[in-house]
């Protein structure tokens, strides 16, 4: 037999010393003490899981079409509402930016919450030199600094499918604001692409916009 967690009791008898072994019982409550970590357990689980759906929000509508540098940016895809959203709680730095490299302008937007399953969009413009419309379609390779182009992937962790517009599948983004001193780039855009692999699958941008703080 086991002596850990034993006592032992010594007492003075009539006939000599008396000893006896003593072996603690289990806690009457170890049973409800076992519910209770197993249903902080489960709750926990459950906060985290209406936590993230908490944050992961549908997508009702588009932004406004604003010239302020609200950092929005919005369109359709294929009909469906598509914007720029993190995964969960946790945040992310690179849901949206625009950048000048020189007189060419770069927008990024991503939209992470069905995280591994990612999509994103890609707009270069060549030489960019005030509002206006400036036309996507030249045939490039992805990514190209040769000539302006619309893209827009899928991924999951690695891309799926990507389409990018070419001399056949064009658009047209439109600068309603150039402000490079305010750091403000505002405009709309829409555009036909293909898939570049798999079963060619047309893609169709409609209704974007954007209103972005430059970085």
């Amino acid at each position: 037999m086991s002596t850990q967690n034993t006592f032992i009791r010594h007492e003075k008898g009539k006939s000599g010393p008396v000893f006896e072994i003593l072996i603690p019982k289990e806690p009457k409550n170890r049973f409800k003490y076992i519910i209770h970590i197993m249903k902080n357990k489960f709750l926990s689980a459950i906060l985290c899981l209406v936590l993230f759906a908490s944050c992961k929000k549908d997508i009702t509508e588009l932004p406004d079409p604003t010239q302020n540098g609200s950092n929005t940016f919005g369109a359709k895809v294929n009909g469906q509402l598509w914007a720029p959203q993190g995964f969960g709680p946790i945040p992310a730095s690179n849901l949206l930016e625009a950048r000048f490299i020189g007189n060419d302008l770069i927008i990024k937007a991503n939209n992470f919450a069905s995280s591994p399953n990612e999509t994103g969009f890609e707009i270069r413009v060549m030489g960019v030199t005030g509002a206006g419309t400036y036309s996507l379609n030249s045939n490039i390779v992805h990514p190209s600094f040769a000539a302006s182009y619309a893209y827009y992937v899928k991924r999951n962790l690695t891309p799926q499918n990507e389409w990018v517009t070419s001399a056949a599948k064009t658009g047209t983004i439109t600068f309603s604001r150039v402000d490079r001193s305010a750091g403000v780039v505002s405009g709309t855009f829409q555009f036909n692409a293909l898939n570049l692999y798999n079963t060619p699958e047309p893609l169709a941008v409609t209704e974007g916009r954007f209103d972005i703080k430059l970085q």
